[in-house]
């Protein structure tokens, strides 16, 4: 989602990213938010899947309030992020379209641009299928909005069950790859609307003890000493 068409110097975007895969390995996604165009302030997350999305349909949800956002994949959260206050203006909040678009990620999407696209299997197609939206009509001129009746969001959540917050732990522990809330190469302190836990710090640290464990990478100078005699004569 994002009105970066009416809003392009401060635009909002909520995101869910396919960044393709490794012949062999798992397929990899990221979710991403952006808020009155604060892109230099990235919030990413990046996750494997258990299946390979171009071989069948499958379900991926983004309930969108003003208090929160959580993404799902086949009916189970992956993410949540609840709004703060010293978020401001980076959280997502003005309205926004829709939009399905394919496009070339290859300078950073598979390892930096290790892997790029390769043209030759083009055309590339996405198909949708079973699209709902629930919401509520902006007047793009007006900027006045337009609810639907209350009753028709009766089947939308409003926020994560206790059973969905286990599968949520679960999918995370799992398949989670990265996210800036453990990023301390980034983030020496992490951002306010981040709720760390320890099992996952630990996941990603075994993974890169860089990036998520604060390490540095040192180059050691070997200095060679040499004794210098001096001969005189008198």
């Amino acid at each position: 989602m994002s009105n970066g068409d009416m809003f392009e110097k401060n635009h909002d975007e909520i995101d869910f990213e396919f960044l393709g895969n490794i012949r062999g390995k798992d397929w990899r996604i990221q979710t991403n938010i952006y808020g009155n165009g604060s892109t230099s302030i990235g919030r990413e997350e990046r996750y494997s899947l258990w299946f390979d999305p171009s071989d069948d349909f499958h379900q991926y949800s983004i309930l969108w309030t003003d208090s929160q956002i959580i993404f799902y994949v086949d009916n189970v959260p992956i993410r949540e992020i609840k709004r703060t206050a010293s978020m401001g203006g980076d959280f997502p909040s003005k309205p926004m379209s829709l939009y399905a678009t394919i496009w070339d990620g290859s300078d950073w999407a598979t390892n930096g641009g290790k892997y790029r696209v390769n043209y030759k299997y083009a055309p590339y197609v996405a198909e949708i299928s079973n699209f709902v939206l629930h919401g509520c009509a902006v007047d793009p001129i007006e900027q006045s909005s337009k609810c639907e009746n209350s009753e028709s969001f009766g089947g939308i959540p409003t926020g994560i069950t206790p059973t969905q917050r286990i599968k949520m732990g679960g999918f995370r522990g799992k398949y989670m790859t990265y996210s800036y809330c453990y990023d301390r190469a980034r983030y020496k302190v992490a951002p306010s609307e981040c709720v760390l836990v320890p099992k996952e710090a630990e996941r990603l640290k075994s993974f890169d003890p860089v990036t998520f464990g604060g390490r540095r990478h040192r180059n050691r100078h070997h200095r060679s000493h040499s004794s210098h005699v001096v001969a005189s004569s008198i």
